[in-house]
């Protein structure tokens, strides 16, 4: 009970500041916006997953002002303080709840089968109703293009890889990145850890630097907390990290060679559109992807490090990329 009382109050402050920490919720049944909520396992400013949710749908909020409002709740990360958070946003009559987070899964699907007029977004996932959906990243795509970039760049002939837990959609991007390595690179040898915490960062700090003593140049982290344990092990030990999920060069210049950048904003724009022309709940494909083709995956700028990657490795990166996006390039579903 004092969990569920916490976040009650939690969201009654949001509701009460929503002009400044984004969007006058109450108001929303009035002037006929859509109301949404989204729901952060973490901060806005984690410099990774949550902080590329909300700056898209902050996107969103601008370029839809006169359709939605919206309203944030961070750090809902454990289990038993999801469930309350969720349903205390169905009984406000919200139109549309996002839970940014695999954990969010069975709580969201629970609270859906009890709100059926409500529609619900689960990040990433994999049981759905008929008000909800998945939205998620085509990782296989992001971690090709880092592959790509580590297999061709790499002095040593040794590179890594980083990711939290072992869920399907890091997998398939851990293995994409072993796959474009090694097919730019057949002679290159490829490190792997999964720390099996999405917030351990001490733990991945520890691998990459194990990784990098073990002569690895290069390393790319699949993202969430554990990529700042990356970035911190590349400082220390004076390496090249590639980033995930945002651009992450002002935390280490020295270091960040280029990463992953998630653009969430189709895909929310995608999801609402589906609500407002009855799409959503009748939609076969109950999923919505981040990919290349739709803008959703794109790559980090080289900052710092734009003179010295060589131009034939930035026209094979474009090159990928673009045969990502015209089939001309077809990564393997990698089944766990």
């Amino acid at each position: 009970m004092k969990k569920k009382r916490v976040v009650i109050m939690l969201l009654a402050a949001l509701v009460a500041i929503g002009g400044v920490f984004g969007g006058g919720a109450q108001e929303e049944a009035e002037d006929g916006k859509m109301k949404i909520a989204l729901i952060l396992p973490g901060k806005v400013d984690d410099l990774s997953w949550n902080q590329a949710m909300y700056e898209g749908m902050k996107v969103v909020e601008k370029d839809w002002a006169d359709r939605v409002s919206i309203t944030y709740v961070e750090e809902v990360y454990e289990v038993a303080d999801i469930e309350p958070a969720i349903r205390d946003f169905a009984t406000e009559d919200y139109d549309l709840v996002f839970g940014h987070g695999f954990q969010f899964m069975e709580p969201l699907v629970k609270v859906a089968e009890q709100f059926p007029d409500v529609n619900f977004a689960l990040g990433t996932g994999f049981k759905t109703r008929a008000n909800t959906c998945v939205y998620d990243i085509r990782l296989a795509q992001g971690g090709y293009l880092m592959g790509t970039l580590a297999g061709l760049l790499t002095e040593t002939d040794k590179i890594g890889v980083v990711g939290g837990v072992d869920v399907s959609e890091i997998f398939r991007g851990h293995e994409a990145y072993k796959l474009a390595a090694k097919e730019v690179n057949p002679t290159v040898e490829i490190q792997e850890l999964y720390t099996g915490d999405w917030r351990d960062a001490a733990s991945a700090k520890e691998g990459a630097i194990s990784m990098y003593e073990a002569g690895a140049d290069i390393i790319w982290h699949s993202g969430d907390g554990i990529g700042l344990g990356v970035v911190d092990a590349a400082k220390a030990e004076g390496k090249i990290a590639l980033g995930n999920v945002v651009d992450q060069y002002p935390i280490a210049p020295e270091n960040m060679l280029s990463g992953v950048v998630y653009d969430w904003a189709p895909v929310i724009k995608k999801i609402i559109t589906d609500i407002n022309e009855d799409n959503f709940t009748t939609r076969e494909e109950k999923f919505y992807w981040l990919t290349v083709e739709n803008g959703g995956i794109e790559t980090a700028p080289f900052h710092d490090f734009a003179d010295e990657v060589p131009q034939d490795v930035k026209d094979k990166l474009e090159e990928t990329k673009q045969g990502i996006i015209d089939g001309s390039i077809e990564i393997p579903h990698f089944e766990k």
